[in-house]
């Protein structure tokens, strides 16, 4: 996934669904393993309550905040892994299915099909060091 969301910029805003209702503020940002962009975002979603892991694409970041293109009992819904550490790819997996988003992504010129997802390359933390 390519976004031109900056993840500095995220931590500490605010998190909005579809609709624009407020759903939390921003955690920490994922970055992918292999190309080093923003993927996720983790939205603690109240005082007491958890981080909701969130795709950062298709997600807008606008001046009131990161606005995800999902309706808030999705996002609240979403797979909860801890924030903190890196995600595995049976977590990541779990989270496209989630959204419902396409893991694949084109076939290379030279091959037949698309990469299966075990050849995907899967987040981490932004600003942690592996």
């Amino acid at each position: 996934m390519h976004t031109d969301i900056d993840p500095r910029s995220l931590i500490g805003r605010k998190a909005f669904d579809r609709n624009g209702t407020k759903i939390g503020t921003v955690d920490e940002v994922y970055l992918d393993d292999a190309t080093g962009e923003p993927e996720w975002a983790a939205v603690r979603t109240g005082l007491f309550s958890r981080d909701a892991f969130v795709p950062l694409e298709p997600s807008e970041l606008a001046e009131e905040g990161l606005r995800i293109p999902y309706d808030r009992k999705l996002i609240k819904d979403a797979p909860d892994f801890g924030v903190g550490r890196h995600l595995s790819p049976e977590q990541e997996l779990q989270l496209y299915h989630h959204y419902r988003l396409d893991i694949s992504s084109p076939a290379s010129p030279d091959s037949d099909s698309a990469p299966s997802p075990d050849d995907k390359d899967f987040g981490r933390v932004a600003g942690s060091e592996d």
